[in-house]
């Protein structure tokens, strides 16, 4: 797996409820379930914008508007990070 060097703009925190993770634009997803979980992304409306599964123990960066939010179970962890 190749590694990638991410600045850190916060604490991981679970995403079990919709979250803007601190008002990010770039955020680190973990699945840290041994079970597939869906990550939805929302607007500030509330209006599904986009779904993402990921797959056990799976981790995905998410670009998005600062505004929108992020919901997952409550084993998905999130952190706002830059390039």
């Amino acid at each position: 797996m190749a590694s990638e060097t991410l600045k850190l703009h916060g604490v991981e925190a679970a995403i079990a409820t919709d979250s803007n993770v601190g008002f990010a634009t770039i955020v680190r997803v973990l699945n840290n379930s041994g079970s597939a979980q869906l990550v939805t992304q929302k607007n500030a409306g509330g209006t599904t914008i986009g779904t993402i599964t990921l797959y056990a123990y799976e981790c995905a960066n998410i670009k998005k508007a600062a505004t929108d939010t992020l919901i997952g179970a409550s084993t998905t962890l999130a952190v706002s990070v830059s390039h």
